[in-house]
């Protein structure tokens, strides 16, 4: 399921295309992200991820296809869009030569809005020395002091490209909780990449998923759960190798038994089987990391 974008759409891609010389890395995608969600971008590595959050930004140029944020074309964005935006890259890339407090300080010279107490109270929380370069830091110390950077002015939109890749499990449990409590704010808007599901199933109301250069399918995390199912079917004869069950996501067949994973998984279809089968049928519910190896099956 991709929903259509409506008047309380943050981001709105339409048919984007990009492809780095003979490899097309976005093929189509259609994506609408509704204010005030907490949305997932999951996929695996090398999946076009941070290709996709990039020319959301107008950090990258598309080939083709139409993308809006705040209304606006990224490549053009205005200052004001900017100041509405918080963005933390894969790779974080800042002075070197700075100290942390002067980064900071910096940093907060670019926004009105700069909430000096939010910053403190971040840098105090992931124990980041204010007089320590930032170029000495090691890399889970300078994620955490890109994501205070970028929660600094309060973003009304916040897009974080695998934002806790180089933390501890401590602290990305840490970061996700304030992740939450960021996404709290009235019309706080967050888009966050990432192939660890356990991470996405805190903080996400939604998620969106990218395969094959398109996004395949995008709703609410319950949404997905409630899809996608396994199900385990016994007939009282051996089953054809011909045997295929609609919205299949893989199958397994050995005698009067198959084993089949489905995205649509609606009594109709179970009845279904059961009555053309003659054949008993359970219904596995499905953890997310499971939802998503099923849909990146492959055999």
């Amino acid at each position: 399921m991709i929903e259509t974008m409506t008047a309380n759409t943050v981001i709105s891609v339409e048919a984007v295309h990009k492809r780095f010389g003979d490899k097309a890395v976005l093929r189509g995608v259609d994506l609408a992200i509704p204010r005030g969600s907490v949305v997932g971008l999951l996929g695996k590595n090398a999946a076009g991820k941070s290709t996709l959050l990039k020319c959301l930004l107008g950090l990258l140029r598309t080939d083709a296809g139409q993308i809006q944020v705040f209304d606006e074309e990224p490549w053009s964005l205005s200052a004001d869009a900017k100041a509405r935006l918080g963005y933390v890259p894969q790779e974080v890339n800042l002075y070197g030569w700075m100290r942390v407090g002067q980064m900071v300080e910096y940093t907060a010279a670019f926004y009105p809005r700069w909430n000096a107490t939010l910053a403190e109270h971040l840098l105090d929380q992931w124990e980041l020395p204010r007089r320590d370069r930032v170029g000495l830091l090691s890399p889970g110390q300078l994620q955490k002091l890109a994501l205070v950077l970028a929660l600094g002015h309060e973003p009304e939109l916040l897009v974080l490209d695998e934002p806790v890749a180089a933390l501890d499990p401590v602290a990305r449990r840490d970061f996700l909780r304030t992740i939450l409590d960021v996404a709290q704010s009235e019309n706080r808007t967050i888009l966050f990449s990432t192939h660890i599901t356990s991470d996405l199933e805190r903080v996400a109301d939604r998620v969106a998923l990218l395969r094959d250069g398109r996004i395949v399918f995008h709703d609410g995390l319950d949404v997905l759960k409630e899809s996608v199912k396994r199900l385990r079917i016994t007939a009282e004869r051996e089953l054809p190798r011909s045997f295929a069950v609609p919205g299949a996501l893989r199958t397994e067949i050995a005698g009067r038994s198959a084993l089949v994973a489905v995205a649509d998984a609606g009594n109709g279809l179970i009845d279904e089987l059961r009555a053309t089968w003659n054949a008993a049928v359970d219904v596995e519910d499905l953890s997310l990391e499971d939802i998503f190896l099923e849909m990146h099956h492959d055999g």
